[in-house]
């Protein structure tokens, strides 16, 4: 078996590490963030004194945003398999922007595509605009976090509108971002995908070439070449998850007009006094509240209510007005008891919420 290599996460070492794999001369590598957080994640996720397991091209951190992280094992072919598709659903290759840290699988397979285009990829560093007009392909792409999206739209929305395609993932992309982007003529794409399925593989609510989607009581279920191999020396954790070649999100989604609607985690829904409250349908509620820049909701173990139901928003509004606004469209029973005001939402360097700072900041 291969030894792991860790290198740093950067973009000139992930890139040169990435060329040597997908030519096939390069070993195993995992990418280290530079923060001391970041790197001990990725160790401990990555296990770099263990040998690695047959096939594997690069193992990568989960962000831990609800949990543990575990290292993901994903194959050249995999990672061929995911940027390859892409070009395909988006009209062929071209020339990317990098807007993300490589060691986060949606920037590693932006810089994955780019060697697969032979094309150079730019950085986008801390002026957007800056970059996008340094682009020089005749198709060009980039792909963001919804978060980025919302600050580019305000400050750099012509250089948006360079981009042949913007591919949005790593969380929902919210029905007002989408809308601001369409009027201001940007083709923003959002993506569902996941580390363990080598980025997005599902466009719009289509799924790419090769991918397959069925539903499991709602679960949502996914097949195809771009999918991981395992978790890194968990096999147990692994065959809970991959089964028949289905990977088992932990993901609940409906088919609406043939197109995958994803609807949130399988543990999105808790019980709070004995009722079920479906926690995305109340963040959707909170976010349409004219005095609610930003807001994610949680369900916090409680003595009384078993799960009691906390939104954590950016804005000053007051509580009771808010559940009074949960309440005109939602059952009351839904409406948040406890109300967090923040400056703004602890973010990963994924663009991920932190959802496990949050919850620590409660209990």
């Amino acid at each position: 078996m291969s030894t792991l290599r860790l290198i740093p996460g950067t973009p000139d070492a992930v890139l040169s590490a990435l060329t040597e794999v997908l030519a096939g001369s390069g070993s195993p590598f995992a990418p280290l963030p530079s923060d001391p957080a970041g790197a001990a994640r990725v160790r401990q996720a990555a296990v770099p004194d263990e040998p690695v397991e047959d096939g594997c091209a690069v193992v990568l951190s989960t962000s831990g945003s609800s949990g543990e992280p575990k290292g993901v094992l994903l194959s050249r072919d995999a990672l061929i398999a995911s940027a390859s598709a892409t070009h395909d659903r988006l009209g062929g290759p071209g020339q990317w922007l990098l807007p993300m840290k490589p060691y986060f699988v949606g920037g590693l397979q932006i810089l994955t595509r780019s060697v697969l285009a032979g094309t150079t990829p730019v950085l986008a560093g801390d002026d957007f605009s800056a970059a996008a007009a340094r682009m020089t392909g005749s198709r060009r792409y980039t792909a963001m976090v919804p978060t980025q999206l919302a600050r580019y739209l305000e400050s750099a929305a012509d250089a948006l509108r360079c981009f042949d395609a913007i591919v949005i993932g790593g969380a929902a992309m919210p029905a007002d971002l989408k809308a601001r982007a369409a009027t201001a003529g940007v083709t923003a794409i959002p993506a569902y995908g996941m580390t363990e399925t080598g980025s997005g593989c599902v466009y719009a609510g289509v799924p790419l070439a090769g991918t397959s989607l069925d539903l499991d009581d709602g679960r949502i279920l996914i097949k195809g070449p771009t999918l991981f191999s395992g978790y890194r020396l968990r096999p147990e954790l692994t065959a809970e998850v991959l089964r028949d070649g289905w990977f088992r999100t932990q993901d609940r989604g409906e088919f609406v007009d043939g197109r995958l609607r994803v609807i949130g985690r399988l543990d999105d829904v808790v019980i709070s006094g004995g009722v079920n409250v479906t926690l995305p349908a109340v963040q959707a509620r909170l976010l349409e509240h004219p005095e609610v820049k930003d807001a994610v909701v949680l369900g916090v173990p409680d003595v009384e209510w078993g799960t009691r139901v906390v939104a954590f928003v950016v804005g000053q509004p007051r509580r009771q007005a808010l559940r009074d606004f949960v309440a005109e469209t939602l059952p009351r029973a839904w409406a948040p008891r406890t109300v967090v005001q923040l400056d703004a939402l602890p973010m990963l360097a994924s663009g991920k919420v932190d959802r496990q700072s949050l919850l620590d900041g409660v209990r």
